[in-house]
């Protein structure tokens, strides 16, 4: 099975922004982490602030499923939703942090409806939940 592991803006830079809401971990050590839980998925790793290049890694490949953290781009881009609604395989949507306890604007996710699930706000452990929604 692969598997495509895609986070968008700002989570770069998970382990320094914000580490009481995003925690203390970063990218790859949550890549890591899913790897060694994960041993027989095939994994993609992919993170961009740039909405297109994330619509571009969406429908390059052939992938089983995707895991998305769309970051900010959640609250209103609907290229992204017509991205994930375009591609043969599901999706399943994870926040780190609970959104619905956030700024209202936040409350609001328009890439939800075209994935298969959403994990809001575990923390981290979202992403291990994802993959095994897809698996």
């Amino acid at each position: 099975m692969r598997i495509l592991v895609l986070n968008g803006p700002n989570l770069n830079i998970m382990g320094k922004r914000e580490p009481d809401i995003y925690g203390k971990e970063t990218l790859e050590e949550i890549y890591s982490r899913l790897k060694m839980r994960f041993p027989e998925v095939d994994f993609a790793f992919f993170q961009s602030n740039h909405e297109g290049a994330l619509i571009d890694k969406l429908q390059s490949e052939h992938f089983d499923g995707a895991v998305f953290n769309p970051g900010a781009f959640t609250h209103y881009s609907y290229a992204l939703y017509d991205a994930v609604k375009s591609v043969a395989y599901s999706v399943v949507e994870v926040h780190i942090s609970n959104t619905a306890a956030r700024e209202e604007f936040r409350r609001k996710s328009v890439i939800a409806p075209a994935c298969k699930g959403s994990v809001i706000g575990l923390g981290t452990k979202g992403y291990e939940l994802a993959v095994q929604a897809l698996t």
